[in-house]
Protein backbone atom coordinates (compact mmCIF):
# COMPACT_ATOMS: atom_id res chain seq x y z
CA UNK A 1 0.00 0.00 0.00
CA UNK A 2 1.28 3.26 -0.53
CA UNK A 3 -0.02 6.99 -0.14
CA UNK A 4 0.22 9.83 -2.37
CA UNK A 5 -0.59 13.43 -2.09
CA UNK A 6 -2.16 15.16 -5.66
CA UNK A 7 0.01 17.84 -6.30
CA UNK A 8 -1.29 18.74 -9.61
CA UNK A 9 -4.28 18.03 -11.85
CA UNK A 10 -3.45 18.45 -15.90
CA UNK A 11 -0.31 19.59 -17.49
CA UNK A 12 -0.14 21.74 -20.80
CA UNK A 13 1.12 19.56 -23.47
CA UNK A 14 4.34 21.12 -24.96
CA UNK A 15 6.06 20.98 -28.21
CA UNK A 16 7.52 17.27 -29.29
CA UNK A 17 5.05 15.60 -26.76
CA UNK A 18 5.55 12.24 -27.03
CA UNK A 19 2.16 11.26 -25.96
CA UNK A 20 0.53 13.82 -28.92
CA UNK A 21 3.01 11.92 -31.40
CA UNK A 22 1.62 8.32 -30.56
CA UNK A 23 -1.76 9.43 -30.12
CA UNK A 24 -2.67 12.12 -31.87
CA UNK A 25 -3.26 14.17 -29.25
CA UNK A 26 -2.00 15.14 -25.97
CA UNK A 27 -4.22 13.90 -22.77
CA UNK A 28 -1.66 15.54 -19.96
CA UNK A 29 -4.01 18.57 -19.94
CA UNK A 30 -7.35 16.71 -19.17
CA UNK A 31 -6.28 13.31 -17.34
CA UNK A 32 -2.43 13.83 -16.16
CA UNK A 33 -2.36 13.82 -12.32
CA UNK A 34 0.75 14.19 -10.34
CA UNK A 35 1.41 13.16 -6.78
CA UNK A 36 4.23 13.57 -4.00
CA UNK A 37 4.55 10.03 -2.85
CA UNK A 38 4.18 10.35 1.39
CA UNK A 39 4.53 6.65 1.71
CA UNK A 40 6.29 4.42 -1.02
CA UNK A 41 5.62 0.94 -2.33
CA UNK A 42 4.63 -1.20 -5.37
CA UNK A 43 2.05 -0.15 -7.49
CA UNK A 44 0.79 -2.51 -9.94
CA UNK A 45 -1.45 -2.27 -13.14
CA UNK A 46 -4.73 -3.22 -12.35
CA UNK A 47 -4.47 -1.96 -8.65
CA UNK A 48 -7.41 -0.21 -7.13
CA UNK A 49 -7.12 3.17 -5.88
CA UNK A 50 -9.20 5.36 -2.97
CA UNK A 51 -9.64 9.12 -2.57
CA UNK A 52 -9.18 9.63 1.29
Amino acid sequence: ETLHEVTQIGKECHHGCAIKVQVGQCIMPKEGIFTRVLVGGTINTGDEISVV
